[in-house]
């Protein structure tokens, strides 16, 4: 395994993997014995960042969520695992509701949330201290004062640590960054998007808003990352679901342009030149890029997980990484 430093404060900062799991499913649509096991392995392979949510995965069975991060901290619990080990979490996003679909109807980033539900979260997870904590939507109903003051508080107390933003415009990130610093309270350290080598377009209106998808990685995010390099990007659906090697996952009409063909045709090359898999490339090219970023990995089996984790020794060549970075 590989590893890089997150955050700057030394009170705060974590060394971490070079890629995260991400444990949406784990608890439901991934079941516990399952779900042990790839934590277990990870672990074993050097992982140290493993990622949830307040709100995962509410979608699956009806619910408000909270399953995946019980599911880790029994997992952190049963086996003996301290503060070595870098968890993420979330909160804003949660249905206010039990649900069964997106919606506006969620719990947002006022005080009194980011409060109360940072502490249910560490409940769950058992442990003392939440490494790094994400707003995980904008919330443009809550004053961006209330929501800077709201989120120092809890580091202050002890609760979290890190702080991230997770589907946030850029100017909505240097926005808040901006008010933390004036005030000399911690800001936003890491940035959680949708970001893989195959470009999805962002102009589409998304759920919450009608100027396009926030979550995504654009050029903008791009540009405000490598002006900002204290600011860590970590990359969530990174292999698109297993769509770049499935025939029958669908890209979806994000991807519908016609920079597509030429960028799967490049990553496909590449990956045949090297023998590794196309997926393996896809996180070696992030992981190594003038803007490195953490790839958020979704593995459901083990499988998947070892396909994954084989990346981490891939190293691809300054041709190589230059052929897939000049493809349109």
């Amino acid at each position: 395994m590989k590893y890089r430093v997150i955050g700057n404060s030394p009170a705060t900062r974590r060394e971490v993997s070079v890629l995260s799991l991400g444990a949406m499913n784990f608890g439901t649509l991934v079941d516990e014995d399952t779900a042990f096991a790839l934590l277990d392995r990870f672990a074993e392979a050097g992982g140290t960042f493993v990622d949830t949510s307040n709100n995962y995965a509410f979608w699956v069975d009806g619910t408000q969520g909270g399953e995946s991060e019980e599911l880790v901290g029994r997992w952190l619990r049963s086996r003996n695992v301290g503060d070595e080990f870098t968890v993420a979490t979330k909160l804003g996003a949660r249905p206010n509701q039990p649900a069964s679909g997106f919606s506006r109807d969620v719990e947002g980033l006022s005080a009194k949330v980011i409060r109360e539900s940072s502490e249910r979260s560490r409940e769950r997870l058992g442990i003392e201290r939440i490494h790094l904590l994400y707003a995980h939507i904008m919330d443009e109903h809550t004053p961006l004062e209330e929501t800077v003051q709201g989120f120092a508080d809890v580091v202050a107390d002890g609760v979290a640590g890190l702080l991230g933003a997770s589907n946030h415009w850029a100017w909505r990130v240097e926005r808040a960054r901006a008010l933390a610093a004036a005030a000399g309270l911690p800001g936003y350290e890491v940035l959680q998007h949708h970001h893989s080598y195959l470009r999805q377009r962002t102009d589409i209106p998304s759920l919450r808003s009608p100027d396009g998808n926030q979550g995504l990685v654009s050029g903008d995010l791009l540009s405000y990352l490598r002006a900002t390099p204290e600011l860590t990007q970590v990359a969530y659906s990174p292999l698109l679901a297993g769509a770049y090697v499935r025939d029958d996952k669908p890209l979806g009409p994000g991807f519908a342009h016609a920079g597509t063909e030429p960028r799967l045709a490049a990553v496909r090359e590449v990956a045949a030149e090297t023998g590794a898999t196309v997926n393996q490339v896809v996180l070696s090219w992030l992981v190594g890029g003038d803007i490195p970023v953490i790839p958020l990995i979704g593995a459901s089996s083990l499988a998947q997980l070892e396909e994954n984790l084989g990346a981490v020794d891939l190293e691809l060549t300054t041709e190589q990484r230059a052929r897939l970075d000049a493809v349109n």
